[in-house]
């Protein structure tokens, strides 16, 4: 009251925030500060499981309110796209709300990995009824190797993941960026194995990290220089009316994208991906290589096409020499890998370059396009990834490639299932890699990005040579001598690697109901 009463007698409008529209963000805010509060008050034996409760609990609800508000005949009436919520700084449109579903469903998949609670046992991975001593003794041993502030750290990723594409000004994103960021900084470094190299890398995505917030941060000086303010729509309608100083619009573009293309892993900017997936714990890494690009490519979208829509001409030579360097880079040094998570790094950033041909399309066909492909693409990545925690040496995960020969023959099944992913990735038909870089490739000619379509197949016909190199690798070579075990999947894996392989089958075959979603969540761009 003493506020409204402040703002009331020197003619300040009160704040008006919509909850009920930001309600899935701060579902999964809320859970994650509840979820320090149990890391502070709840006996170390129930932690677990009162973090599981909290963190499956609200992802799933928040996804289910996304979907209502996605249903609202209010919100989007009159062929609307949404509007702007929180005084401006949150848009509540149909691309934001794919792309936060998109974020949500990866974030319980991932979740299901980091809730395993056995993947950081080396001698006793997958088998919890393995470890020596009574019942008690076997959960006390178990709760107290597993770092339970994992989750409060995930769920506070995820927020701000959801945020950032969702920010409708520069400083909101700013923030969210922040907030996304800072947790996944700590999760690349709780490997317990390989803790140097988990540390050594949690500490470079840092410093990387830092500068690519500081080229951020510049850009948002540089645009406010120009435009007078941080809001998109003000930067727009500046940008149309040309009221400001071109070398300040020009160097605000270039540092702003620098921060959004870092996020993405695109070339010159990779270098943080290979090491940090290497390093980093691999529910951690799925995490990453799905739910962080994902949100990222949305924050580069939003931005693009709303702030600088009118510029395309202006940005896209850039983009382009970016494009085609992201795809030919991670394409070429993927087939120099020998450990199987820096390959899905590089392939990774070819990927990214794929979905970067459909963004310089700038238009309906193309935003539709990077929604489908950031979809399937997160999911047989986790996929991916939850199978590389079934194949395992004494001492922790069998990364290096040798270690997989004759795995075919030792497992078929998760042999066959990692296989089936590889050849997503490689873009094969019949999966949802094929009609994902069809789709894209698709926009990008339709807008005139036909040079880059060329660059696109001829990269992925790269792409598929160290694909299929790493499948003979598994099925026509000899097995080693103490070859690694595969260890039988928990519930939690089992199903994450089922949703995957699933995933990438169905939307491979029957890919119309999803490609009609990101249809329809395209059909108005992105609100202003």
């Amino acid at each position: 009251m003493i506020l409204a009463a402040a703002a009331t007698s020197s003619n300040i409008p009160a704040p008006s925030i919509e909850y009920s529209q930001l309600a899935p963000m701060l579902v999964v805010f809320g859970a994650a500060v509840v979820g320090v509060l149990v890391e502070a008050f709840v006996a170390r034996e129930l932690r677990r499981s009162v973090h599981l409760l909290l963190a499956f609990g609200s992802l799933a609800a928040a996804f289910i309110w996304t979907c209502v508000i996605a249903a609202s005949s209010t919100l989007f009436a009159h062929g609307s796209s949404g509007h702007v919520a929180a005084m401006g700084a949150v848009a509540v449109d149909r691309p934001t709300l794919f792309i936060q579903g998109t974020i949500l469903v990866l974030a319980f998949v991932s979740v299901l990995l980091i809730a395993d609670a056995s993947h950081d046992l080396p001698e006793f991975a997958g088998q919890a009824a393995a470890v020596p001593g009574s019942p008690e003794e076997r959960e006390g041993l178990l709760a107290g190797l597993v770092h339970t502030e994992i989750y409060p750290l995930t769920l506070f990723a995820v927020g701000g993941m959801m945020l950032f594409p969702a920010s409708n000004d520069l400083l909101t994103m700013f923030v969210a960026l922040e907030v996304l960021s800072l947790p996944l900084y700590l999760l690349c470094g709780l490997a317990r194995r390989r803790r140097l190299l988990s540390h050594e890398a949690a500490m470079k995505y840092f410093l990387l990290g830092a500068f690519s917030s500081a080229f951020f941060l510049f850009g948002i000086a540089m645009l406010y220089g120009f435009s007078g303010s941080v809001s998109l729509a003000g930067i727009a309608s500046a940008v149309s009316g040309n009221t400001g100083s071109d070398t300040l619009l020009y160097a605000g573009i270039a540092l702003t994208g620098i921060g959004l293309l870092f996020k993405i892993g695109a070339v010159p900017f990779q270098s943080w991906k290979p090491d940090v997936y290497q390093g980093a714990p691999t529910p951690v890494t799925a995490l990453m290589a799905s739910c962080t690009v994902v949100s990222a490519f949305g924050a580069l979208l939003r931005v693009f096409y709303v702030a600088f829509g009118t510029l395309t001409w202006d940005w896209r030579p850039a983009l382009w020499v970016v494009t085609v360097l992201t795809m030919v880079v991670g394409a070429v040094i993927a087939i120099t890998q020998t450990d199987v998570k820096r390959l899905l790094a590089y392939s990774s950033i070819a990927h990214a370059g794929f979905i970067l041909t459909a963004v310089i399309a700038s238009s309906v066909a193309g935003l539709s396009s990077s929604l489908f492909y950031l979809a399937v693409y997160g999911l047989t990545t986790v996929g991916a990834f939850a199978v590389i925690t079934l194949v395992r040496d004494p001492g922790g995960e069998a990364d290096h490639l040798s270690r997989w020969a004759g795995l075919g023959k030792r497992s078929p099944l998760v042999a066959g299932i990692f296989a089936l992913f590889l050849l997503a990735f490689a873009g094969i038909p019949l999966t949802s890699g094929f009609v994902g870089k069809f789709a894209v490739f698709q926009a990008a000619i339709a807008g005139g990005a036909t040079p880059l379509v060329i660059v696109g197949v001829v990269s992925s016909a790269i792409a598929a040579f160290f694909y299929v190199r790493v499948i003979v690798l598994m099925f026509f070579s000899d097995p080693v001598e103490d070859g690694p075990e595969i260890v039988v999947p928990s519930v939690f894996t089992g199903t994450a690697v089922a949703v995957g392989t699933a995933a990438t089958v169905v939307f491979g075959i029957v890919p119309e109901p999803l490609l009609n979603l990101a249809n329809h969540a395209a059909t108005q761009l992105f609100v202003r």
